[in-house]
């Protein structure tokens, strides 16, 4: 099982607090709970929360020795205690993965935890973040950022984000995918898609293409054009694209293609399926497409990663 200690620094969102226990809770590996998840803080007890109900949080930072991964939550960009500093450098120096929710990146920069690396935090903060600490390297258009041992993460969804991430790394994309479902949130998101820091537009008549996207992931393995796309949303080409790009960041295009790469890695971590059999049923159409497309985006041949990553399957 999975460590996972949160160290909540006030001011708070309770809704950050809970997006770990939402993603995490259900995941399981070989039958058993994959995560057991717990909460800390440098003064345990009553924790007021910003446009909430309070928290209760139960344990105090001796926890965080016991922990696989610690993921600093809250703060606002306000200066941390000194004791939640320490015990992050010292977890960090042990050599457990260190990972921040939106404004907890600032925590982590306080620690010096960011310095030499990239980092991103909530758009409306990450200017502040990079005057701060200027050692920083920071990224503000992006959803997460996974810099080896220690992750950060944008605002919100961007937290449920990186959580599905940390899921997908520690036990495969099938149960990544599984906690989306279990979560009713897209499946995994890559961490480089923009932020939207510009409020779309509502769509036409007040209707969102989740359907399409639907309709998409369940025909994969087929052949999908922008008319295709477009005729089941009921739409334009043109607006779909606009659509499209306002509500998940990307173009149709690529957000088929991301979904197509991760089926791809779902089928070689779940069964022996040829790789022909596996770029076709994932839509890639060819092994050497396959192979093309999962070097580019995991630096690993279809071979390799599914050496490295299977699980059980037919």
């Amino acid at each position: 099982m999975h460590r996972v200690v949160l160290v909540v620094v006030p001011p708070v969102m309770s809704f950050d607090v809970s997006i770990p226990y939402m993603v995490f809770d259900g995941v399981e590996s070989g039958g058993s709970p994959g995560y057991a998840v717990r909460a800390c803080a440098a003064e345990p007890g009553r924790t007021a929360t910003v446009g909430g109900p309070d928290l209760f949080v139960p344990d105090g930072l001796e926890a965080v020795c016991e922990a696989d991964t610690v993921m600093a939550v809250g703060s606002g960009g306000e200066p941390a205690r000194p004791r939640v500093l320490e015990a992050l450098r010292e977890a960090a120096a042990a050599g457990t993965r260190i990972a921040s929710l939106c404004t907890g990146a600032f925590v982590l920069a306080q620690a010096g935890l960011l310095d030499g690396r990239r980092a991103t935090t909530h758009w409306g903060l990450a200017a502040e973040l990079a005057a701060r600490h200027p050692a920083v390297d920071v990224r503000p258009d992006v959803l997460y950022v996974d810099d080896g041992r220690v992750l950060t993460s944008a605002g919100a969804a961007a937290a449920i984000d990186l959580c599905l991430h940390l899921v997908r790394l520690d036990y495969g994309a099938a149960a990544a995918n599984a906690a989306a479902r279990a979560a009713v949130v897209s499946p995994v998101r890559p961490g480089g898609q923009a932020q939207f820091i510009e409020t779309p537009l509502p769509p036409e008549r007040g209707v969102s293409l989740a359907p399409t996207r639907a309709w998409a992931l369940a025909r994969l393995d087929r052949p999908l054009a922008l008319k295709d796309l477009a005729a089941h949303a009921g739409t334009s080409v043109r607006t779909l694209t606009r659509r499209f790009h306002a509500e998940t960041g990307l173009s149709p295009l690529q957000w088929l293609l991301h979904q197509r790469i991760d089926r791809a890695r779902e089928l070689l971590e779940t069964t022996r399926l040829p790789m022909d059999r596996v770029a076709w049923e994932s839509g890639l159409g060819s092994a050497d497409s396959l192979r093309k497309h999962l070097v580019d985006r995991v630096g690993l041949t279809p071979t390799a990663y599914r050496a490295g990553f299977r699980r059980t399957g037919p």
